[in-house]
């Protein structure tokens, strides 16, 4: 039976609260962390064997799509933008490269944007081999990008294929027209249907969808046309993401219309309904917004409670550390996140002076630590394994978080829980709100008012 959940729940829980893609979350971070720092951080971590996780930011879009959150930088079609960006990412990896003084295993190996496809085919190229040049790539390791549709063909995409790439993200949003429209993003069914052909005949290991629901026009009926379209074309993954409404963050958001947006209620009857569909069709709820086949890996993950998760979303990989490079990015390393510069011409000006280009991040306490693998559990996994939370810690999971007890009572109260003296489960309904499971964990909410910088839960 689907998950039914009426209007006073959802006015319960619809607040505004973090996503967790870390912990702690970015707006306490600070310019603590700097180049210097970095650059110890670095040599420590050089001189151990643990494997890391690489990203790469590329932040070009050759139009802005009105919803989006990411690092974007719009520039018409023109080679010299990627070649000049190229050139300081060369030299971000050189410096990396020396304070490494190795070249580190990479396990999983991830381009994100902006639009990575927006390089052309020798700048993709280009690309690949100057990082094959200071890392080492895993040849059975995760090597994924995310692509547009709109910057692809098939010969881009079996030059991806040919270097080594195995997994492919799509992004989709919504197949209705007037909602493609609305957001600036257009993109007829036949293009992706197109390009999943294409990433089928070159057998990629898995290819995703990303969608977005609560975005202008959207409603159930239309939405449920999109997820049908979807199910037909079969991907290996799918992530559905809320749309985060946060024009104080991304000031190009303000040209939506607030009244073309779904109400709260039907946002997230269009979340459970796109959720149904797709149990239906035979795709795994996968942790907190991510479905997938019941054959694909990252489902067999879930089930078996391996699932980890990163900048880059839930992985298989169990990788140790994670480095960013371009510009905006984010690494995690030894206990330490660290953010580059988020403007392109400071990002440039940081590696023309040989400087690595760090902006800001947030050493870990262990208050940090621990706050943080439990929230990395429930998101995750779903659960919090209080013995296993004791041997790793040397401290019982309720003598802790003795002050969260009170949340704990009232995540039971509202059954988004279950509890016993060994274990935290979350309930069906907690798994829709996990955000709000979370937030009672997280130590910074209780020290200042920064609620007006996060998207709402609902």
């Amino acid at each position: 039976m689907p998950l039914t959940v009426d209007r006073e729940t959802i006015l319960k829980f619809d607040t505004p609260g973090p996503r967790y893609t870390s912990y702690p979350t970015a707006p306490v971070w600070t310019d603590e962390v700097n180049g210097g720092l970095y650059a110890n951080k670095l040599a420590i971590f050089g001189a151990t064997d643990k494997t890391i996780s690489l990203y790469i930011h590329i932040p070009f879009c050759e139009s802005l799509c009105t919803y989006c959150g990411c690092n974007v930088v719009i520039r018409r079609k023109d080679s010299r933008f990627g070649d000049e960006y190229l050139d300081y990412l060369e030299r971000e990896m050189e410096l990396v490269y020396r304070f490494l003084g190795t070249r580190k295993k990479v396990c999983q190996l991830h381009w994100g944007g902006g639009t990575p496809t927006f390089l052309n085919e020798p700048q993709i190229e280009r690309l690949y081999q100057m990082t094959r040049r200071y890392f080492d790539i895993d040849p059975n390791g995760e090597v994924a990008l995310e692509i547009d549709p709109r910057t692809i063909d098939k010969s881009k995409i079996q030059k991806l294929r040919m270097l080594g790439f195995n997994r492919v993200s799509l992004g989709v949003q919504d197949f209705n027209e007037d909602v493609q429209r609305q957001v600036n993003r257009y993109q007829p069914y036949a293009m992706v249907e197109e390009s999943m052909d294409w990433c089928r005949q070159l057998v990629f290991t898995s290819v995703n969808f990303d969608l977005i629901y609560g975005l202008p026009y959207q409603t159930l009926a239309s939405f449920r046309q999109t997820i049908e379209k979807v199910i037909i074309l079969h991907p290996d993954r799918i992530a559905l993401y809320s749309f985060a409404y946060v024009p104080w963050h991304k000031r190009h958001q303000y040209k939506i219309d607030i009244e073309l947006l779904p109400s709260n209620d039907v946002k997230l009857d269009i979340f459970l309904q796109a959720r149904d569909q797709l149990l239906q069709a035979g795709y795994r709820a996968i942790a907190m917004d991510h479905f997938a086949l019941a054959e694909d890996e990252l489902a067999r993950a879930s089930e078996a409670g391996t699932l980890h998760r990163n900048f880059m979303g839930y992985t298989v990989k169990p990788v140790d550390e994670c480095l960013g490079l371009g510009v905006s990015a984010i690494g995690f390393l030894e206990n330490t996140y660290i953010q580059n510069q988020k403007a392109l011409p400071h990002y440039c000006k940081a590696l023309a002076q040989g400087r690595l280009p760090v902006e800001r991040g947030k050493i870990l306490s262990r208050d940090d630590q621990i706050r943080r693998w439990t929230i990395n559990a429930l998101m995750c996994r779903f659960a919090v394994d209080k013995v296993v939370f004791t041997q790793k810690f040397h401290v019982p999971f309720e003598a802790y978080f003795a002050k969260e007890q009170g949340h704990l009572r009232w995540c039971v109260d509202n059954e988004l829980i279950d509890q016993n003296d060994t274990h935290i489960e979350v309930l069906e309904l907690g798994k829709i709100f996990i955000r709000n499971v979370c937030m009672g964990f997280d130590l910074y909410l209780r020290q200042k008012n920064i609620s007006v910088q996060f998207s709402r839960t609902v």
